[in-house]
Formats: structure tokens, sequence, C-alpha cells
């Protein structure tokens, strides 16, 4: 009898464990990353997090087509932000279904890809969402980001906006299919641990 109830102990101890190890592993991962099926990525986060050369290099590393989602802003957007004038939602719905556009296009086709695409809001991401798209959220401290900002030029963003995205964003949930990763060390370790947690395929250098 004892036996029995102590193979039921261990039995349901194995299971405690087991499910705080997939919790933990769903906390790191946003939605799970072992299980993502990547096929288009969406580099989000706010002005200054590092989103762009992250990007960029994942995209190198895997041999997928980049595309910079601020380049895709109507010339009006631009202007706004230039100016320091915080764009509307208004603003962005335009803009975020040319983005989307691009997604689907590279779906569709079959053909992988990487984006850039603050997204902030989750309302924004669901206008992007779609089977085979994971996002990854380049976030950082806020101080951080600023410094970063205040130190890169040829840029329409100014530091002066960082503030309101900082108050826009809405973070992935556990539901979002994502990946989180932490904007406080070099584009090159950022971009690893990318391509190292969605298990993606890089191309050997020559």
């Amino acid at each position: 009898m004892s036996g029995a109830v102590d193979d039921g102990a261990a039995a349901a101890a194995a299971a405690a464990a087991a499910a705080a190890g997939a919790a933990g592993a769903a906390g790191a991962g946003g939605a799970g990353a072992a299980g993502l099926d990547a096929r288009v990525l969406v580099v989000m986060g706010v002005s200054g997090s590092g989103k762009s050369t992250v990007a960029a290099m994942v995209a190198e590393q895997v041999g997928w087509e980049f595309a910079e989602g601020d380049a895709m802003h109507p010339p009006a957007n631009v202007d706004k932000m230039h100016a320091g004038t915080p764009l509307t939602d208004e603003d962005r719905w335009p803009w975020l279904d040319v983005v989307a556009a691009w997604i689907r296009g590279h779906l569709d086709a079959g053909t992988n890809g990487v984006v850039t695409c603050s997204a902030l809001k989750r309302s924004y991401r669901d206008v992007l969402r779609a089977p085979g798209v994971v996002f990854v959220h380049v976030a950082g401290d806020g101080a951080l980001i600023e410094q970063r900002m205040s130190q890169r030029s040829g840029h329409f963003m100014p530091t002066s906006l960082l503030k309101s995205q900082l108050a826009t964003l809405e973070p992935p949930q556990p539901d979002e299919a994502h990946v989180t990763i932490a904007a406080d060390r070099t584009p090159e370790a950022e971009s690893a641990e990318v391509v190292e947690r969605l298990g993606l395929v890089t191309i050997p250098r020559a």
C-alpha cells in the first residue's frame, strides 16, 4: 500500500515539475519558442530599441528577405514624427495595412521574411497576425533606449517621442506567438538569441 502511495506521490511531483517547466518556458519564450512556426518575423518594439539592426542581422544570418517598416510610412506620418507629434491610431492604420500586405505577400508566396514594425498595441499586431507570423519583441529599459536614440543620427523619430511610445506599448501576451529578447547586449548577441530560440537555420559563411 505504501508503495502505491509513494508511486502516486512521485507521479504527482513529476507532473508538477513538468508543469512548472512548461510555465517557465512559456514565460521565457512568449507562446513557447520551440513550438512556433516562424515563416515571417515581425521585429517589434519602441523606437531606439535596436530592432532594425537586430532584424537585419537575423535576416542576413538565415537568408530571409528584410524590409524596414518605417520606410512604409506615408510622408504625412514621417512629417508628424519629425516634428515631434505622436501618431494617432488613425495615422497608423493605413501604415499597418501596408506592412500587413507585405507579410501576406510573403506568406502567400511561401517566401520567408523579416520586417520591422513598432507594433506597440495588441490591436496593431492583430492587423499583422497570421499563421506563420512570429513577433520578436526587442525590449529594453527606457533610460537605455533614450541614450541610444540620442546617439543616432539620420532618423526622423526624435527622442521626445520615446515617452509616448513607452506609454502606448502593450507587450505581447502569452497567447501571442512571440519571443522577447533583452535590448541590453550587442546586436550580435541579440540576433543570435533570436535564431537559437526560434530554431532557425543559418546560412554557412564562406
